[in-house]
């Protein structure tokens, strides 16, 4: 069996689907198959190797530090990135997430997204704690209001986690009161990176 053509194992595409909800970024390598890309600040450098750690066995090369200037900011942006090998299976995920180039968020997410490890991996890379009002921020994509109501129930249904719909000035995102922020942590503590440890109440 050749590189391109290894199965990822269970753990590998719970994390996968939390890496696509969150900043991961399926990149299309041919009709057949895509790459994923991962990237983050240069102040989550270890978060970059430990994914690069999860998906070694597929994965391209290691992570690279890169510095971006966007004009808009006038500032220079670090990052540190990698990206797997182009697989068949990737390209699977890819038809299943996007839709004419743009990420969504499909009907059949439902089945899929049972695993505290998924909701941990989507809460490092986009959730945030508000420590003086011990509450979560989950930041969001541009999805539709539709898109967004779907995961909103699958969060509560899969998962027991209700959530409010907050308009911030750049888009969207999902509020966790503090009761659901408790049962929400409980959920995904066990699973969170040290250098997350900020975003609990420990």
């Amino acid at each position: 069996m050749s590189r391109f053509s290894v199965p990822l194992t269970k753990r590998q595409k719970e994390i996968l689907l939390g890496t696509i909800l969150g900043d991961g970024y399926l990149h299309p390598a041919s009709n057949t198959s895509a790459r994923l890309k991962i990237e983050h600040g240069a102040k989550q450098k270890f978060y970059v190797w430990w994914k690069y750690r999860e998906f070694q066995n597929v994965m391209q090369d290691k992570p690279k530090f890169i510095e971006r200037y966007n004009p808009v900011f006038n500032k220079m942006y670090q990052y540190y990135r990698c990206q797997t090998l182009a697989m068949s299976e990737l390209q699977e995920y890819r038809n299943f997430f996007y839709k004419e180039g743009k990420k969504c968020v499909p009907v059949e997410l439902k089945r899929l997204f049972v695993s505290p490890l998924s909701l941990s991996v989507w809460y490092m890379d986009d959730g945030y704690y508000y420590r003086r009002d011990k509450t979560i921020y989950i930041y969001l994509p541009n999805y539709s209001l539709r898109e967004l109501k779907l995961l909103q129930n699958i969060l509560y249904d899969n998962f027991g986690i209700a959530t409010h719909l907050y308009r911030k000035k750049r888009g969207y995102c999902f509020y966790v009161p503090v009761v659901e922020t408790r049962k929400m942590l409980k959920l995904i503590s066990k699973f969170l990176l040290d250098g997350f440890r900020y975003k609990t109440s420990s």
